[in-house]
């Protein structure tokens, strides 16, 4: 089934659930409206929990493509009553996807036009090993300082949370990933482009960049286009350079184009988006957390050792796969098939004092920030870097950063059933 058809199904059993929920007695007889919207939610507690995570989000951009006011309200709460809201959503995704603030097209730049994934050619201007970002928001730049000279990332601490809203969170966590793709695009700059990527069984350094790079481009597209409606990031060009050697350069121009669209939009724009958080600060949290993990696999892949990622965004970038996790079908399948209800598991980051409380059941998992007030069925604790590339299997559970409290068994299943 396409996706146009998806959304056109989508928009239909909306606005008629709103319709039926919302009409007056004198016009529809009580009765009725409940054996209809019971009949619905009865049919649709046969799907998946994952392909009700699909039809929850579908609802919701529909609802979102309607202006503000009761009728949008209305919509906004059809998941509910089909009962596709389930208890497996994480609380702090609920309520960021459910947090829909007015936003305005005064933060997109009058110029820009549709967006499209096609690059520019890039220059050959290779960043120095020593380089830091030099960022203008205003124009999107991607440029490298002068020897000596010093630019401080701004701290994640600024943007940690599931929803980024300010626009000054949303510049830094464009900054953050400006500096994070000039490291990849220094360190695979002269790399044999064929070089194997241990932590991405089957893939080279130039499979790892063009992953990167068809990621900017997929950003550019949706935001400069404000899709409402799902985008395949594999169904949009790259314009690759034809030598492997010069996609360093690509992904630099790749990048410069993305942030600078991002840069523009107002963090609470809404658009479709694969996750929890249909707005544009998605995307730039997304961006964030891809370079950091794929910036590890080069460092591990080229030197044997990834360099330590700055925790703050080591947190916000777990809890950004946390918030994901249950919108992807391949890993919603299998978690709500862990048989593992009612156990816990806790995430502990040594160095900033962070915890992650997870809680199986119902379909799926919920997961909290602190303690919860609950006792672990287990637990694992490590720095937050290491904690977040543990979850992304970059490193395994036996690796002796990580120290390890409680039933072993639920935390093997867990990353068994969450690997990518």
């Amino acid at each position: 089934m396409s996706d146009a058809l998806l959304s056109a199904l989508a928009d239909a059993l909306a606005e008629l659930v709103a319709t039926v929920d919302t009409s007056d007695d004198e016009v529809l007889d009580p009765d009725t409206a409940v054996s209809w919207l019971e009949g619905a939610s009865h049919t649709l507690s046969g799907l998946s929990p994952a392909d009700r995570h699909v039809l929850d989000g579908l609802v919701r951009q529909a609802a979102l493509r309607r202006p503000e006011g009761p009728r949008r309200d209305a919509l906004l709460r059809v998941p509910r009553h089909l009962g596709a809201t389930t208890s497996d959503r994480p609380t702090p995704a609920f309520r960021a996807a459910t947090d829909f603030r007015p936003a305005t097209d005064s933060h997109l730049a009058a110029d820009s036009g549709p967006a499209t994934a096609s690059r520019s050619k890039p220059a050959a201007v290779r960043p120095t090993a020593a380089a830091t970002t030099a960022v203008s928001p205003a124009a999107g730049s991607l440029a490298t300082a002068s020897p000596g000279t010093a630019h401080a990332v701004p701290a994640a601490a600024c943007f940690a949370g599931f929803a980024v809203s300010s626009e000054a969170a949303h510049v830094a966590v464009c900054d953050a990933v400006a500096e994070r793709v000039l490291r990849f695009a220094d360190l695979v700059w002269d790399a044999d482009p064929a070089t194997e990527v241990p932590t991405c069984p089957g893939w080279t350094l130039a499979d790892l960049t063009r992953h990167l790079g068809a990621l900017h481009g997929w950003t550019e597209h949706v935001i400069g286009t404000r899709a409402a409606v799902r985008v395949r990031a594999g169904d949009l060009p790259l314009d690759l350079p034809g030598d492997p050697a010069a996609y360093g350069g690509w992904l630099m121009a790749g990048a410069k184009e993305a942030l600078a669209v991002l840069r523009a939009a107002d963090p609470d724009l809404p658009v479709w988006s694969p996750g929890a958080d249909p707005h544009a600060r998605y995307y730039a949290r997304r961006l964030l957390s891809e370079v950091v993990v794929h910036l590890a696999d080069a460092e591990l892949a080229l030197g044997g050792a990834a360099d330590p990622i700055d925790p703050r965004t080591a947190v916000d970038a777990m809890d950004h796969f946390l918030g994901d996790a249950p919108y992807i079908p391949w890993i919603a399948e299998p978690v709500a098939h862990l048989d593992r209800d009612g156990a816990v598991l806790r995430l502990t980051a040594r160095d900033t004092g962070d915890v992650r409380t997870l809680t199986f059941g119902g379909g799926g998992f919920t997961w909290i920030r602190g303690n919860g007030g609950t006792e672990a069925t287990a637990g694992v604790e490590a720095d937050a870097g290491e904690l977040l590339l543990l979850l992304h299997r970059r490193y395994g559970a036996d690796d002796r950063r990580f120290t390890h409290t409680g039933d072993r068994d639920l935390l093997d299943d867990w990353l068994s059933a969450t690997a990518l």
